[in-house]
């Protein structure tokens, strides 16, 4: 199974951003990451956690790099004996608070993938994303892990925003691959209620000619996209298990886990989690709840759609769209090969 830890804190709120996080409750570190301690010891027993068999780890956000080391050694040292040999362990990192004594400290934790959110390199478009770095900052910290030692090295673009060219992406790719990643995240912006852009929905602005140019753009450059977002010289374990449909743990105010039929989510009150971090609100998923999953994860990743989930008419209907040109079908698997399309044949299946 996989592990997502959820740290709730930031240095500012981005304009786009609706995940739990706060700029406001730095105060509350030290306790929310025992509380994480106390939700995971619980979790284990609930999952039946046993030893060797955790296959990723992702520490998430907000921002990661906003917690200090120390604090996540206690957690580090409870997981320690679940933990599968040759483990992917990521955590996020924003270039503005990714120090090499932070980066230090995490690897020597056991962190060996750090995803960093730079979403840019062009200094109007961080400053209209709010972004708290400079483009100078995010290239000295990928510098950094690299010297560090860390061989896996992600970043975080987001592209259909407003004022978006083919030249700014073309600069922002190519700065990108002059620093020493194997990995590219790209996501289009959205507009989120109760984000600063609830009130602009203008700045979101896809064209799929552009979206199809910097995806091919990134495939030339021999990063294969295993999903819509994800490009890499290798697979992420972590990204692949959440599209395989595996059962993964979530700690933290605001985190997801999944356990076979049942969903759990902790508080995203952020002090209430502190005071009772085992509390949780499960949701029960039925059958057909988790084929339609399934369908929508297979069908936007190279994990595909098995043959032995699908009734008879979805199956005429995949059928069909094999006929077109639309489907690969091989190995008893539907897979998907143009993923702008994915929700689109999603729904004419299901």
């Amino acid at each position: 199974m996989l592990l997502y830890i959820h740290i709730p804190f930031c240095d500012s709120k981005c304009s786009y951003c609706a995940f739990n996080s706060y700029v406001d409750k730095f105060h509350l570190k030290e306790n929310y990451m025992l509380a994480l301690s106390t939700q995971l010891e619980f979790e284990l027993k609930r999952f039946d956690v046993r030893a060797n068999s955790i296959e990723s780890v992702f520490i998430g956000g907000g921002t990661p790099s906003t917690v200090e080391p120390k604090h996540y050694k206690a957690i580090f040292e409870k997981l320690k004996p679940y933990l599968m040999d040759n483990i992917e362990i990521t955590s996020e990192a924003n270039p503005n608070s990714a120090t090499c004594k932070w980066l230090e400290g995490m690897y020597e934790l056991g962190v060996n993938r750090i995803s960093f959110g730079v979403q840019s390199f062009d200094k109007e478009k961080l400053k209209i994303l709010n972004r708290s770095h400079s483009a100078a900052q995010a290239k000295e910290a990928i510098l950094n892990a690299k010297e560090i030692g860390f061989k896996n090295i992600s970043l975080d673009l987001i592209y259909a925003t407003l004022g978006d060219t083919k030249e700014l992406l073309k600069h922002d790719l190519e700065t990108a691959f002059s620093l020493p990643i194997n990995h590219i995240s790209a996501y289009a912006l959205t507009i989120e209620e109760r984000t600063p852009f609830e009130s602009k929905p203008y700045m979101s602005n896809e064209r799929l000619s552009l979206t199809s140019w910097l995806f091919k753009n990134i495939k030339d450059r021999g990063f294969l996209q295993y999903e819509i977002s994800n490009f890499g010289k290798y697979k992420s374990t972590h990204n692949l298990g959440y599209w395989l449909y595996k059962d993964y743990i979530g700690l933290g105010s605001g985190a997801v886990g999944k356990l076979r039929l049942q969903r759990y989510y902790p508080t995203s009150d952020v002090e209430e989690y502190i005071n009772n971090p085992t509390l949780t609100k499960i949701e029960s998923l039925s059958d057909e709840d988790k084929k339609i999953e399934q369908i929508f994860l297979g069908l936007r990743s190279c994990v595909g759609v098995s043959i032995d989930i699908l009734n008879n008419k979805e199956l005429q209907k995949a059928k069909i769209l094999v006929d077109e040109g639309k489907l690969i079908f091989e190995n008893d698997t539907f897979y998907n090969n143009e993923y702008l399309l994915a929700d689109e044949i999603a729904l004419f299946i299901s």
